[in-house]
């Protein structure tokens, strides 16, 4: 099978009226922006405008070179709110830990970005939030700045949940030191190194699971479940990650092989097929997961589906790896999940 080059799929921006406000502040209208690269604006279906990358790195372009008053991208992050996705605002400020909390930046990659992949890495007395945007060249002005964004609105949304009783140690950034480098510190209150190995908000561990004074187990179980149920709503995506999706989704049986079968499946060959996963910043396991995890719960709406055929079919080699991997992803075993939906009985799980 002949490979053809797959396009760059586009990005949701759902996040327009956070652009337009930052604009605002900044003291520039955004709208002859929009006008002038040609974008549509249309917030009557906000959730499903998109926009490719390229121009999105055009408007971020322009609104670094109007703004006078303030550094644009920290403006961006700091105005970013969950207006248009009042579960994951839910889910967040209902978090009973900053580790529970994390689990959002799994949705953030779904439903506003797909080439943003925050991760939790943990060593020693530290945590870091790694961010990676999917792009090779990290040092260019678009890549900086939405790095930028990124965690401006990452220890926004941290200090808030701490509510003052814990902060962020440093910021590590992979870029060499820009010229502005004083508005870091003047902006974030914490050092920042540059030139590091990775792009990382750190934090002291204990912080990770100090209870949080906004936590409501209620409305967090109940954000969860209707994020879950909304992420299997979103609209079939182009591009080398659609493809795959596909194949998984057209022969589940692939979800249980290696890589190599799904390279033939979609005629890549495998070294290809992981370049390419490289720039667009996803990795096998991320995808192979996300899948497996909406088909789950898709299965387990079934009443009557076997839980144990439901992990044979999502390629796990028994039940108790899908049940680990099931409430690694959610939270809660299969049967638990399968418990709180209305009309299904509650069977007895294991593992």
């Amino acid at each position: 099978m002949a490979s053809e080059p797959l396009h760059e799929e586009p990005l949701p921006f759902i996040t327009l009226p956070n652009w337009i406000k930052a604009a605002a502040q900044c003291g520039f209208n955004i709208q002859p922006i929009f006008r002038e690269l040609g974008i549509q604006t249309d917030l009557v279906h906000l959730e499903s405008a998109t926009i490719a990358r390229p121009l999105l790195e055009k408007v971020m372009e322009r609104c670094v070179e109007r703004s006078r008053k303030q550094h644009f991208p920290f403006v961006l992050g700091e105005s970013f709110a969950f207006e248009y996705l009042p579960d994951l605002e839910t889910f967040l400020t209902t978090s009973p830990s900053l580790r529970e909390a994390a689990k959002i930046f799994e949705w953030v990659r779904e439903l506003i970005n797909p080439l943003i992949r925050v991760t939790l890495e943990e060593d020693k007395d530290e945590a870091r939030l790694v961010l990676k945007l999917g792009r090779e060249d990290r040092e260019d002005g678009p890549a900086r700045w939405f790095t930028e964004t990124m965690f401006a609105a990452i220890v926004k949304f941290g200090r808030m949940l701490l509510g003052g009783r814990g902060d962020y140690r440093e910021l590590r950034l992979s870029y060499p030191r820009p010229r502005y480098a004083k508005e870091y510190r003047d902006y974030f209150g914490i050092p920042v190194k540059f030139g590091c190995a990775e792009d990382a908000a750190v934090m002291d561990r204990a912080l990770l699971d100090q209870p949080l004074e906004g936590a409501f187990p209620a409305l967090h179980e109940q954000a969860q479940f209707r994020v879950e149920q909304r992420l299997q709503r979103i609209p079939r995506r182009t591009g080398l990650i659609a493809a795959i999706e596909d194949a998984f989704a057209r022969k589940p049986r692939l979800l249980g092989l290696g890589i190599d079968s799904v390279a033939a499946e979609i005629g890549l060959h495998p070294r290809t097929l992981q370049r390419r996963l490289r720039e667009t910043g996803s990795q096998y396991a991320e995808l192979q997961g996300r899948v497996r995890y909406r088909l789950a719960m898709r299965y387990l709406e079934d009443p009557h589906a076997d839980i144990e055929d439901i992990s044979e079919r999502l390629g796990f080699s028994d039940r108790r790896s899908f049940t680990r991997a099931f409430r690694r992803w959610s939270g809660v075993t299969p049967s638990a999940f399968r418990a709180r939906r209305p009309g299904h009985t509650h069977t007895r799980e294991t593992g």
